[in-house]
């Protein structure tokens, strides 16, 4: 039951930022089950292997790649999808933490979480950063084979 209600919190949660983004309404519930199924497999992967940056990073390379392959065929921008898509996996909670525990005086606390914060988002760059790149490798490929 508890994973019921996370996909349709993530779900929501992505097409309600799909709606500030200014999606087209005939992109906003791909764009919502492209952010469920990247929190899903988050959420999964965090809770066999409890280590949250290898979950970010798994869920980002999959909403990457799933956002190009739609895009692809239904002809819109990437960004539509990825931005809406990666919007669970952003550690906004645990960044806001780490920034009260530093006005509190908690450094340790404090240097914790912002490190975990900075390791969340490297893996969420890199994730996207990775996608492309063998997006752009494969592209090659095939247009190397066409030629040939």
């Amino acid at each position: 039951m508890d994973i019921l209600g996370q996909l349709i919190t993530s779900f929501i949660a992505t097409g309600a930022f799909g709606i500030l983004f200014n999606v087209p309404k005939e992109s906003l519930v791909k764009c919502g089950l492209i952010g469920m199924g990247g929190w899903l497999i988050y959420y999964l992967l965090e809770g066999y292997t409890n280590d949250a940056v290898l979950g970010t990073l798994a869920a980002t390379i999959f909403v990457a790649i799933l956002s190009q392959e739609l895009a692809k065929f239904y002809k819109t921008p990437v960004i539509i999808f990825v931005v809406a898509g990666i919007i669970p996996l952003v550690p906004g909670g645990l960044a806001y933490d780490a920034m009260r525990h530093f006005v509190e005086n908690d450094y340790n606390t404090a240097l914790g979480s912002a490190a975990k914060v900075l390791m969340l988002a490297g893996s969420i760059a890199f994730g996207l950063v990775f996608s492309e790149v063998v997006n752009q490798i494969l592209r090659k490929m095939s247009e190397r084979r066409s030629k040939v």
